[in-house]
C-alpha cells in the first residue's frame, strides 16, 4: 500500500490548493478522493487487483493522474502490438523541447508548441514517413530558476524499412524542422529513439516499452510545491487535450474503445482468494474488513480491473 498512502498523503495537500478553482461539491470530492479501496488478492497475498474505488477523477489529482498514466500505458502499449501486427509498423519516439518559460508565459507557450507542430506534421520530409502518432504534452517545473517546460513526447508509427530507407529522417533534419516552426534557432535538441519493443515479437500485449512515454502530463512532486506553483500548472493545463491519437492510432484507438482489441491485453491468469477493503485512517491505510471469495465471484477473473478499465 505504500504507493497509494503516497498518492493518497498528496491528495490532502491538493485539496487545499483546490479551493480556489472548484466548486464546494467537487472540493469534497477530491478531499474524499480514495477514502475506501477495495481490491481482490492471491492467497499469499503477492499481487493485488483494485476492484472498486471512491475516486475524484479529477485531472490533478496524485491518485487519480496515477492511474490515469497506469492505463494510457496499457492502452498504448496495446495500440503498437495492433498496429505492428496488422499493419507491419515500427515506431520511434521522439521529444521536442524548448528553452523554459515562467509562469506567465506558460499557456502561451503550449499554444506556440501546438502550432508548430501542426506545421511540422505538414512538412514533406514527415509526411514521407509518419503512418500516425500518439502525442503528449508534459510540463515540469524546475524549482532553482522558478520556471517551467513544456514539451512534447511523440510515437510515430513508421514502415519497418525507415531505419535503411528512403523515409528516414536524420536527428540533424529533426532538430532544423523543429527550430523553423518554433522559429527559434535556441532550441539545441531533439531526442530520437526507435521504441524497443518487450517479450515475443507477436504483437502480443505489453510488447513495448512505453513507460518513458506514458508519464504524467505533470508530476505532483512538481506541482504541489506550493500554491503559486499549482496556479501556474492549473491556469496552463485546464481544459487543454493533453494526449492526441492520429492516423493509424486514431483508427487503432476506436477499435480498442469497442472492445476490439482484447486479445491484445494480457491475459490476468492469477487465481485470487480474498477480497479486500482497505480505508483511509490516522494518514495511512487500514485494512478493515477480509473475506474469502466464494464461487460466484470468481467472474473477477474475466473481468478487467478498475486499473485496467477505460475511464474517460
Amino acid at each position: 500500500m505504500k504507493k497509494y498512502n503516497d498518492k493518497k498523503g498528496k491528495n490532502q495537500v491538493l485539496a487545499q490548493f483546490s479551493e480556489a478553482y472548484v466548486s464546494q461539491e467537487m472540493q469534497e470530492r477530491i478531499a474524499q478522493c480514495g477514502d475506501w479501496l477495495r481490491f481482490i488478492t492471491d492467497w499469499e497475498g503477492g499481487k493485488y487487483r483494485l476492484e472498486a474505488a471512491n475516486f475524484c477523477k479529477w485531472r490533478f489529482c496524485p491518485m487519480c493522474a496515477w492511474r490515469k498514466k497506469r492505463r494510457d500505458a496499457q492502452r498504448i502499449s496495446v495500440l503498437m502490438s495492433y498496429i505492428a501486427a496488422e499493419l507491419g509498423k515500427s515506431f520511434i519516439f521522439v521529444t521536442f523541447t524548448a528553452p523554459n518559460v515562467k509562469r506567465d508565459k506558460l499557456a502561451e507557450e503550449i499554444a506556440k508548441y501546438n502550432h508548430a507542430f501542426n506545421r511540422l506534421m505538414k512538412r514533406k520530409e514527415i509526411l514521407r514517413m509518419n503512418s500516425g502518432y500518439i502525442r503528449k504534452l508534459e510540463v515540469t517545473y524546475n524549482k532553482k530558476r522558478d520556471d517551467y517546460h513544456p514539451h512534447f513526447h511523440v510515437v510515430f508509427a513508421v514502415n519497418r524499412t525507415y531505419f535503411h530507407g528512403g523515409t528516414y529522417v536524420k536527428q540533424q533534419v529533426w532538430l532544423d524542422l523543429w527550430r523553423d516552426v518554433m522559429g527559434d534557432d535556441s532550441i539545441t535538441q531533439v531526442d530520437v529513439r526507435a521504441v524497443k519493443r518487450r517479450g515475443d515479437s507477436k504483437g502480443l500485449a505489453q510488447s513495448f516499452d512505453v513507460d518513458e512515454f506514458a508519464k504524467y502530463a505533470s508530476k505532483d512532486a512538481d506541482y504541489l510545491q506550493s500554491a503559486l506553483v499549482f496556479e501556474g500548472f492549473y491556469t496552463a493545463l485546464k481544459g487543454r487535450q493533453q494526449i492526441t491519437y492520429s492516423g493509424a492510432f486514431s483508427a487503432a484507438n476506436k477499435k480498442y474503445k469497442a472492445d476490439e482489441l482484447i486479445d491484445y491485453i494480457k491475459t490476468d491468469k492469477t487465481a485470487y482468494y480474498w477480497e479486500l477493503m482497505y480505508t483511509w485512517s490516522g494518514g495511512e491505510y487500514r485494512e478493515k474488513e477480509r473475506r474469502p471469495l466464494d464461487a460466484a465471484d470468481k467472474i473477477f477473473l474475466g473481468r478487467r480491473g478498475i486499473d485496467t478499465e477505460v475511464v474517460e
